[in-house]
C-alpha cells in the first residue's frame, strides 16, 4: 500500500501540570503528501514526540484536527504504524511470531502471514534469527524487528520516534540505509521525529523545525539534495551549519526560560 497524505490544520495542545496549563503545541499546519518522509527537528520540549503522537492517536489534540487520507484521526488505527525508540517486542516470542503478531490480530490466512512475514524477514536479514528470542539480538537487530512488525500491517504512514537514537553510529548509519531502501521500494509517508540534524538532512525530502514551548512550526524546509546524501559534502554542511542556527536559538531560549524560572522559585 503506498503512503496517505497526512494533514494537520491548527493543532493546538494543553496538558494539565499541577493545576497550571501548559500548552506543547500551539497552532500546527502542516499538509504531508503521500509518499513524503518528512523529519521534526528541534531540541527536547519542543513538542515533536507530542506531534508524532498525536498523529498516532494515543493523544488527541486539544483543538485543531488531523486526518489521514482524508479520514478524521481520534484514535490508533492500523493505517498508522508507529516505531518506537524502545523497540517494544514481546520478550516471549521469536521474531517470527513478533512480525506475525498484528496480523493474527486481525485474523490474515495463515498461509498469506507466512508468506508477508517470510518476505520481510528477508527485506530485513532477518530470515537466519526468526527462531531468536529479543534478548538474544543486539539493538540493531531488535529494531529491525520492530520496523519489520510495523510493514508486515502493510500502513501507509509510518510514525518514527526517534527510533536510531539509542544506537551506535555504524548501526544507525546501516539502518538509515536500509529504512531509506524500504521507503523507496515500499513508498511509504513517514514522519520521523529525531533530535540529530544530521540524521534529518540525510533521510528527509522535508525537515519541519520546531520551536521550543509552546511548540510552533519555526521552519519547514524542503532538502533539494540528491540520494544518496554524503555527509562530507558542502551543500549537506550548509544546510546542516544553518538547522544547527536554527536549533540553537531555541535551545538558547530553553536555557533562558529555565534561569527565569529557577529565578521565581
Amino acid at each position: 500500500m503506498s503512503g496517505s497524505r497526512i494533514v494537520i490544520e491548527g493543532v493546538n495542545k494543553v496538558f494539565d501540570s499541577g493545576g497550571r496549563d501548559v500548552v506543547a503545541l500551539k497552532d500546527i499546519d502542516l499538509d504531508i503528501p503521500g509518499g513524503q518522509f518528512v523529519c521534526l527537528l528541534g531540541p527536547s520540549g519542543c513538542g515533536k514526540s507530542t506531534l508524532l503522537n498525536a498523529v498516532a492517536g494515543f493523544a488527541p489534540p486539544s483543538m485543531g484536527t488531523i486526518t489521514a487520507d482524508g479520514a478524521l484521526v481520534t484514535a490508533p488505527g492500523p493505517e498508522r504504524g508507529m516505531v518506537f525508540q524502545e523497540y517494544a517486542l514481546f520478550p516471549w516470542m521469536t521474531v517470527e511470531q513478533n512480525v506475525a503478531f498484528g496480523l493474527e490480530i486481525k485474523r490474515v490466512p495463515v498461509d498469506e502471514i507466512k508468506r508477508r512475514v517470510g518476505e520481510l524477514l528477508g527485506m530485513l536479514s532477518l530470515s537466519d534469527f526468526r527462531q531468536r528470542y529479543p534478548k538474544d539480538l543486539s539493538g540493531g537487530m531488535r529494531q529491525r524487528v520492530a520496523i519489520a512488525r510495523v510493514l508486515a500491517l502493510d500502513s501507509p504512514i509510518m510514525l518514527m520516534d526517534e527510533p536510531f537514537g539509542a544506537l551506535d553510529a555504524l548501526t544507525r548509519r546501516n539502518l538509515q540505509d536500509e529504512l531509506l531502501r524500504l521507503w523507496a521500494e515500499l513508498k511509504k509517508t513517514i514522519l520521523f521525529v529525531t533530535h540529530s540534524i544530521e540524521e534529518a538532512i540525510y533521510l528527509a525530502d522535508r525537515i519541519v523545525v520546531m520551536t521550543y514551548r509552546p511548540g510552533t512550526i519555526k521552519r519547514d524546509i524542503l532538502v533539494d539534495l540528491p540520494r544518496m546524501r554524503d555527509p562530507s559534502a558542502q551543500e549537506f554542511n550548509e544546510l546542516k551549519r544553518e538547522l544547527g542556527m536554527l536549533v540553537m536559538e531555541e535551545q538558547q531560549r530553553h536555557h533562558s526560560d529555565e534561569l527565569r524560572q529557577a529565578a521565581v522559585d
